[in-house]
């Protein structure tokens, strides 16, 4: 049955092409209003929510009228302490942000360890934010039939005429019948029945029977209603404790709608779910800047999505014991002297994890009690990591430096890997390394070498998975990929190169998960092959180098050797 859906929804995704827009957005308001509290009195905010959503249609005008007034003496009051701010980083005079509690050591701000989060706070953030009804979009239905007869006409959809969304375009009667009855359903807590009511609809679209007026539709109008069911099947999962079926439908409604922060936020409610923190953290990340890109002004509603964010770090922290991480607070270029203090800070703080220390003189992360998407750049930390494993900490660190990451254990670059050193290659890939960049991306919005860098990885073990015949992990990977490159225009600027690459990497994973065979290669498996003859071109250049500085050493010595036999002579 799930295999069913997820064809359909690939066959829906191959009509949506490349659409970006969203029309699932509950705020409309382009103007976004600047954080001045960080993470203060959530159970406080959790009941504004709540009032918030309870309290909506009773809104008058002139309160709305105040409330934009206030906004706009706001705005300038945090423009005017933005430019102070900037003035005083450019004079070497601040030396940390209110909200971040530090400590001074050695000339170097190390921020004190993240508070824990009790777990009710997240259940209060998923209740709020992941499991409520959207009454604000059409296909939820949430208002009940006003009488019999047009509950009648809603089961019979050859007298049905009221229109289904009033802000949006029709959708096909058929779908809005099913639609109808899965969302009741649902509010019933029948969930295995929603989900089964769900497929349905969705299979209905993979049909083309999406909208009334099918020719006359834009792709965006399509998509969000796909995305709409793909995030309904998600949550039904959820709610059946059933993350791993979640986990596919919550990639899809994110590719089909990338722009909307609660298809991130579900999607990281499940990777929590399945103990998958560090990807919880980032899908959290990105729920919070998209709601400020799409104009979300809800300040407890940001703060909310912050709280989860930093919950599934401490989690990830906590529960990883291979390495051990610390950000530094910086705003000029680190040095290497300063690095070098760095490490030095992190082997006292950090003493088990110093077989290899190695910081990110690129990486510049963020971290959810000092960011402020509105304001100019927020405050930015170098993350130092300290490891058990020494190869494990050399080999990122030499992957770092590269603008494309490849997995490389090839011996021989034009050799295919055998079965057993596919399977050891996958482990030490899938256990070892891809954990800690997932880690390192929970507090990385962007990419400053390659937009599709880690998408790249993603696909590369991807095919690992595929060629071991594992057809389940490899659609997640492939899916979650999918996923990450429909949200990355929206995350940072993509040049033209970047833009192609992403293309066909969009247009290649979609081949591989439909199964459709080709002549050409997959992109992501020639990126890898041109990097294994590089690797190997320069290990063989570093062995011809070596070697010849040995035969010049040696030849020196012996012409010493001979010297001093003709002057003992």
């Amino acid at each position: 049955m799930e295999s069913a859906s997820s064809t359909d929804s690939q066959k829906t995704l191959r009509n949506m092409g490349g659409q970006k827009d969203t029309s699932q957005q509950i705020h409309t308001s382009k103007e976004p209003n600047a954080a001045e509290d960080k993470l203060n009195d959530i159970p406080e905010a959790v009941q504004k929510v709540k009032k918030h959503l309870g309290d909506k249609e009773g809104e008058n005008r002139t309160e709305r009228t105040k409330m934009a007034e206030r906004k706009k003496r706001k705005r300038r009051s945090d423009v005017n302490r933005a430019s102070s701010i900037w003035k005083l980083k450019n004079e070497g005079k601040l030396a940390a942000k209110k909200e971040g509690a530090v400590l001074e050591t050695d000339d170097q701000l190390v921020p004190e360890p993240l508070a824990h989060i009790p777990l009710k706070s997240l259940m209060d953030v998923e209740a709020t934010l992941v499991y409520l009804d959207e009454e604000d979009i059409a296909y939820e239905f949430v208002e009940p039939a006003v009488s019999t007869c047009a509950q009648a006409a809603c089961h019979n959809p050859e007298k049905a005429n009221a229109p289904s969304a009033p802000n949006l375009p029709q959708i096909d009667k058929w779908l809005e019948v099913t639609l109808r009855d899965a969302s009741a359903c649902y509010r019933q807590k029948k969930y295995a029945v929603a989900a089964g009511q769900f497929r349905t609809a969705l299979e209905l679209c993979s049909k083309g029977a999406a909208m009334g007026k099918p020719f006359d539709s834009s792709p965006h109008d399509i998509s969000s209603v796909a995305s709409f069911i793909e995030t309904k099947l998600a949550t039904c999962y959820l709610k059946m404790r059933k993350p791993d079926l979640a986990l596919n439908h919550s990639h899809r409604s994110i590719t089909l709608n990338p722009a909307y922060f609660r298809n991130h936020l579900r999607q990281a409610a499940v990777f929590r779910c399945l103990e998958r923190y560090s990807e919880a953290a980032r899908s959290a990340m990105i729920a919070d800047y998209m709601y400020w890109l799409s104009g979300g002004t809800e300040q407890h509603i940001s703060k909310l999505i912050k709280l989860y964010w930093q919950a599934m770090i401490e989690e990830a922290v906590t529960r990883e014991e291979s390495f051990s991480v610390m950000y530094t607070p910086f705003v000029t270029k680190a040095k290497a002297d300063k690095i070098e203090k760095m490490k030095d800070i992190f082997a006292k703080k950090h003493p088990d994890y110093v077989e290899h220390i190695y910081t990110d003189p690129h990486g510049f992360h963020i971290l959810p009690q000092t960011t402020d998407w509105s304001s100019l750049p927020p405050q930015q930390y170098l993350l130092t990591l300290g490891f058990r494993n020494k190869d494990v900490g050399k080999f990122l660190e030499k992957m770092s430096s590269r603008k494309l990451t490849i997995f490389s254990e090839y011996k021989a670059p034009l050799n295919l890997l055998t079965k057993e050193e596919s399977r050891r290659h996958l482990e030490t890939i899938g256990k070892k390394i891809l954990p800690i960049m997932d880690f390192i991306r929970s507090t990385k919005l962007m990419d400053r070498f390659c937009a599709c860098s880690h998408v790249i990885e993603k696909l590369q073990y991807a095919s690992l998975l595929g060629c071991l015949q594992q057809a389940t992990e490899e659609s997640q990977v492939i899916n979650q990929a999918m996923a990450e490159l429909a949200s990355l225009p929206y995350l940072q600027d993509i040049s033209q190169q970047d833009a192609e690459l992403l293309q066909s990497l969009m247009a290649d994973a979609m081949d591989t998960l439909e199964g459709r065979r080709s002549d050409k290669e997959r992109v992501w498996n020639k990126i890898q092959k041109v990097g294994i003859i590089e690797d190997f071109l320069y290990q063989t250049e570093d062995s011809f180098l070596k070697n010849k500085k040995l035969r010049i050493a040696r030849r020196q010595k012996m012409k010493m050797k001979k010297l001093q036999s003709v002057q003992q002579q």
